[in-house]
């Protein structure tokens, strides 16, 4: 269904500009393209042949927008097995020694090709890392594959390539309110802890923006510490849902100790010596001696230097 609706769309665009020429490709610090010349390309793209192209020749694309392309890659690769791989792969011609093509999308597909020992249908297109990364996020936008905490990562990578949030929100398909929550929970969330976990496809932002919650918190715990409530067993969404359990159950147990003090009764006050402007307090092990007024500072050097004798008459009186 999803790649059904991908091809459709593909093939519209191409029905309709595949005989414009190629637009010329900008260089990396301009702004890139929009949606519309982005369709453009696309159908450029689809109105090619696919190609069959060796896996080895291929290398995996500078951002990725998945965590693990083998999560649950043995259904595609019986797909492939028993009806062929149905929709291309894209692919950007490399610069440099190693693999002529970076993958642009369909690196699951890719995958699958490769563990099979096949080699993989893909369109190839001279693109530069802007206009692969939109198209990038187009295609799996219209799969729907990523989840909440994938799409955040590569929203912020989006970000850093020089993205404006207006032109994120276009191309991942998501208002102003739900970009501010991906970029938020993608920074404030160690990467360590993020990629301990996984992509918890099962989990949706919920569960994150808690955990971004529990993070923030006051003396929430320190990273090493976060990683080691993350259970090694499970699948990713388990894990998530326990290290926010164990998280409640830190932030509950903190709660209740500032209670606990808050309802101590306060420290008594200093006990007067009569009508002296002197106060004393006795507290555990320790003796303190207040005065008033800076007229009577010499008493406490009067008690000083004679706590000697005290101390010797106290003693006497003891034995």
């Amino acid at each position: 269904m999803k790649r059904d609706l991908l091809a459709k769309s593909l093939a519209q665009m191409g029905s309709k500009t595949a005989e414009q020429p190629e637009t010329p490709t900008k260089p990396l610090g301009e702004a890139p393209r929009s949606l519309k010349s982005m369709s453009d390309v696309l159908s450029q793209v689809s109105a090619q042949s696919a190609q069959d192209v060796d896996v080895a020749d291929i290398a995996d694309s500078e951002i990725a927008d998945r965590f693990d392309v083998h999560e649950g890659l043995d259904d595609l690769i019986e797909s492939i097995r028993s009806s062929g791989q149905q929709l291309p792969a894209l692919l950007r011609y490399r610069r440099g020694a190693g693999p002529r093509y970076e993958v642009v999308y369909g690196r699951r597909r890719i995958a699958a090709c490769r563990a099979l020992g096949i080699k993989v249908k893909a369109y190839i297109k001279e693109m530069d890392q802007r206009e692969a990364l939109v198209s990038q996020a187009l295609e799996n936008s219209a799969r729907l594959e990523r989840s909440f905490i994938e799409q955040a990562i590569f929203a912020t990578r989006l970000e850093e390539q020089g993205f404006s949030r207006a032109e994120i929100g276009d191309v991942l398909a998501v208002d102003k309110g739900t970009l501010s929550k991906l970029l938020s929970v993608a920074r404030e969330v160690p990467d360590k802890v993020i990629y301990r976990i996984g992509a918890a496809h099962d989990a949706g932002r919920r569960p994150w923006l808690e955990l971004r919650r529990l993070i923030k918190i006051e003396n929430a715990p320190a990273t090493e510490t976060l990683l080691s409530l993350i259970p090694e067993q499970g699948t990713p969404a388990e894990k998530l849902s326990a290290t926010i359990t164990a998280l409640q159950k830190i932030e509950s147990a903190a709660l209740a100790t500032s209670r606990s003090q808050s309802k101590r009764p306060p420290p008594a006050a200093p006990r007067s010596l009569g009508a002296a402007p002197v106060a004393v307090k006795a507290k555990g092990r320790r003796l303190v001696i207040e005065v008033a007024e800076r007229t009577e500072q010499g008493f406490i050097s009067f008690v000083e230097e004679n706590l000697e004798r005290l101390y010797d008459d106290w003693k006497g009186k003891q034995s």
